[in-house]
């Protein structure tokens, strides 16, 4: 498996009540399916994966499974904070026919490097699932280092890293670990043009499940080294970053997927967005549905 290319982290989306709207996903999906997105996430941190039961995971990527199975890769979200539900989680994705597992490092229990190792060692030798690590300290508690991702990037079954760190420093570090078997992926919106101009792989976005056509766009100019036309969009983007980062992700990318017909809520702990950012709100709304009827009309390639 090679990944590459605009990869939508996918948010779930809720009814009123707080239940799963698995029609809203139906939608979600088919239109990142029309817009050219080249893979998706299902039950990512985006997707509010902590809190989902199982029986909604397991319908999550059925249902996605059926809707983009043949068209694009399906990834399912497995990390957990034990190794062994980690493994579990991953089969059970696996038997539901996810393509790839992306195993986020353990959430809280702050693993030193040498247990980093040991952990996505022992999810990839296991190999139900091609093992994408994911590296976001600022949710996790716990920095995978460039050294520890080298000692894991010879693994026939680890196919390759999001790394959700935005500084330059850090991505050149990694591209220096890519090769055929191993991709890189940038996990922070912003800074992803910078990191496909340098060589990354793709990105897997929170913002392409708003605007999936126009992020397309932007990393097709970004892979193709159009680095002009790819900082152009990109700064027309960059709006729709910053309110995406207003409040905890996705509490912002809801409000405007709300205003889109997809999904109606958060589950606790995550409340809706503040009164205060209504406005901002109404307004990003109405700059993502002008950017996207742009790109959409153009059309990208499946």
């Amino acid at each position: 498996m090679r990944l590459s290319g605009s990869i939508t982290a996918l948010a779930t989306p809720f009814t009123v009540a707080g239940e799963l709207d698995l029609d809203a996903w139906r939608r979600l999906l088919q239109a990142q399916r029309r817009a050219g997105t080249q893979a998706v996430v299902v039950a990512g941190s985006t997707g509010e994966a902590a809190a989902l039961f199982d029986a909604e995971y397991d319908a999550l990527l059925r249902a996605a499974i059926e809707e983009l199975g043949g068209y694009l890769p399906v990834i399912a979200g497995t990390g957990l904070s034990s190794t062994a539900r980690t493994i579990e989680q991953t089969r059970r994705a696996a038997a539901l026919g996810a393509e790839a597992a992306l195993v986020v490092t353990p959430p809280y229990v702050r693993p030193t490097q040498a247990g980093l190792v040991a952990h996505f060692r022992a999810v990839a030798d296991d190999g139900a699932l091609p093992v994408v690590l994911y590296n976001v300290p600022g949710r996790t508690g716990c920095d995978m280092l460039p050294d520890t991702v080298a000692e894991l990037a010879g693994h026939a079954r680890i196919v390759g890293i999001k790394e959700a760190r935005n500084d330059a420093e850090r991505m050149q570090a990694l591209l220096a670990l890519r090769n055929d078997g191993f991709a890189v992926l940038s996990g922070d919106d912003p800074t992803a043009v910078r990191a496909m101009l340098a060589g990354a792989d793709g990105i897997v976005s929170v913002v392409s499940n708003v605007v999936p056509a126009a992020f397309r766009k932007l990393c097709d100019l970004a892979r193709a080294g159009d680095e002009a036309g790819a900082q152009a969009l990109d700064a027309r983007l960059h709006p729709l970053y910053d309110f995406l980062g207003i409040e905890s992700n996705p509490i912002p990318l809801k409000a405007l997927l709300a205003r889109q017909g997809i999904g109606r809520g958060l589950r606790l702990p995550l409340t809706e967005l503040s009164p205060a950012h209504a406005g901002l709100a109404e307004r990003m709304s109405d700059v993502v549905a002008g950017i996207e009827r742009e790109f959409a009309a153009t059309g990208n390639p499946s």
